[in-house]
């Protein structure tokens, strides 16, 4: 049976990224709740950098771990670190 209570889940995207909307809607879809972060604001991009050290989308952090890149790179870890079966 799945986690339902998940840790703080944020994400940063772009609002043409596709991999963005893998990632949005892989989340929606396991009842994960996220806080996402436009990078197109400047003031997001530059914090993003200064919390994760990239500025591509998407980036995820749940709690100190941030993963970046294409959501099927990201998926495994993100499934890892919130308890869901791997290939959900």
């Amino acid at each position: 049976m799945a986690n339902t209570e998940f840790p703080d889940v944020e994400i940063f995207t772009t609002p043409t990224c596709p991999d963005c909307r893998q990632l949005k809607a892989w989340l929606t879809s396991r009842g994960v709740p996220f806080t996402e972060r436009d990078l197109t604001d400047p003031a997001v991009a530059e914090e993003a950098k200064a919390r994760t050290g990239v500025r591509v989308a998407p980036i995820t952090v749940i709690g100190t771990n941030v993963s970046y890149g294409t959501f099927a790179s990201q998926r495994p870890t993100l499934a890892d670190l919130l308890s869901l079966p791997r290939g959900a």
